[in-house]
């Protein structure tokens, strides 16, 4: 069995800010705070370094992407509809700490983020992401259509329920609240919003992903 590869975490926002060499010391400083904003690196002088710049610069960053496809399927495939947004979550653990958001597809902007949670999936947070878009679009009167990566958020929200097998707890009240509100605004709310699968084989990592990976 081959060996895991140690990593090291930045803290930019949270209980103390830092560098730790540890998921769980990482995980101490982010719990149950608001905003919280880490990433892991594979060696201490990147952490370091990502440290002492903005956590903006860091988040998302991911190497050039090369798609193992055809030029043919790429073609059958075609290009991103950038009148879009791009919903993603990210979950350390299964359940673990979680959180999603949404952004603009082509430009990356931010435009809405929650979490993290303290014991949520990432399946929780694919959901709430794209109801949270939905809410988004209709409130601004918007044509843009939904990316996400989720096939399983995608069948949640079609039967307007949220099938997870997480139980209800202390720790994960405040998420389940969010979900009973997102479940509610499906049953109450219509809504002509496209919800479309990111080809992530053909376009690489959805614009929205936290690159923590």
């Amino acid at each position: 069995m081959s060996k895991k590869k140690k990593k090291y975490y930045t803290v930019w926002k949270g209980h103390k800010v830092g560098v730790f060499d540890s998921w769980n010391d990482c995980k101490a400083q982010i719990n149950n705070y608001e905003g919280a904003q880490y990433k892991s690196f594979e060696t201490f002088d990147a952490a370091k370094k990502a440290l002492d710049g903005n956590y903006k610069d860091y988040i998302g960053k991911k190497k050039v992407f090369q798609s193992s496809l055809s030029e043919e399927q790429l073609k059958k495939i075609g290009q991103p509809n950038y009148n879009s947004i791009a919903v993603d979550a990210a979950s350390s653990g299964n359940p673990g700490i979680m959180e999603y958001r949404g952004v603009d597809t082509k430009t990356k902007k931010q435009l809405f983020i929650q979490g993290p949670f303290e014991e949520g999936t990432n399946n929780i947070g694919e959901f709430l992401a794209i109801v949270h878009g939905l809410a988004f679009l209709k409130k601004h009167n918007s044509n843009r259509i939904i990316y996400t990566d989720s096939k399983t958020a995608i069948s949640w929200v079609k039967r307007k329920t949220c099938n997870t097998k997480l139980e209800r707890n202390i720790k994960n009240e405040k998420l389940f609240e969010l979900v009973d509100k997102a479940v509610n605004w499906l049953k109450t709310n219509t809504y002509k919003t496209v919800i479309v699968k990111w080809e992530t084989k053909a376009w690489g990592e959805i614009p929205a992903d936290f690159g923590r990976k």
